[in-house]
């Protein structure tokens, strides 16, 4: 009987520690109208720039950042704070290139033409974009709120550049430090 007692008790403690590690590892984008993007980050895949999205998000530094490039049926992208596409905050990172697919909902680290140039931009893609597979990081896959993603405004259909007032990230926060 006390030995059935404890593996329970152990069984419980490791589904709580399972818990808090994929709340560490997640990442909630609150958009417009009570829109909340939920994604799934991926150390296995890309640990320092998993760290430097949790780093930025736990200061601050993504909240109101707009969505500066949209391209229909391609993709969403953030993170600059100056909202042109020509910024970025924190350190550069070097690629952690992977053979995860950039399939529909797969978060990855925009760049320059330099492979280690990523900093705090990234994009959400809308549809599969194997083209990508290989050249950009992916370090996420949004797992709730793909219909909000879906609904952000879309910019130019060539550049993608999104004129005023562009959708934001209200939000940005690792689940972790949530309380619910």
């Amino acid at each position: 009987m006390r030995l059935a007692a404890l593996a329970f008790f152990l069984l419980l403690l490791a589904s709580a520690t399972a818990f808090a590690a994929d709340r560490e590892n997640t990442l909630y984008i609150d958009l417009k109208n009570n829109c909340r993007v939920v994604i799934e980050m991926r150390p296995d895949l890309a640990p320092k720039h998993v760290a430097q999205i949790k780093k930025l998000a736990r200061e601050g530094k993504y909240d109101g950042l707009v969505f500066h490039r949209v391209i229909d049926g391609f993709m969403a992208q953030t993170g600059d704070p100056q909202g042109t596409g020509m910024g970025g905050m924190g350190d550069r990172l070097p690629a952690e290139f992977s053979k995860e697919p950039h399939v529909r909902g797969v978060v990855s680290m925009a760049r320059t033409n330099d492979p280690n140039s990523a900093q705090s931009q990234f994009f959400i893609v809308f549809k599969d974009s194997s083209f990508l597979d290989g050249k950009y990081t992916v370090w996420g896959k949004v797992t709730k709120g793909m219909e909000c993603v879906d609904k952000i405004k879309k910019g130019d259909p060539q550049s993608g550049a999104v004129p005023p007032p562009q959708d934001k990230m209200i939000k940005v926060r690792v689940a972790a430090d949530v309380k619910e």
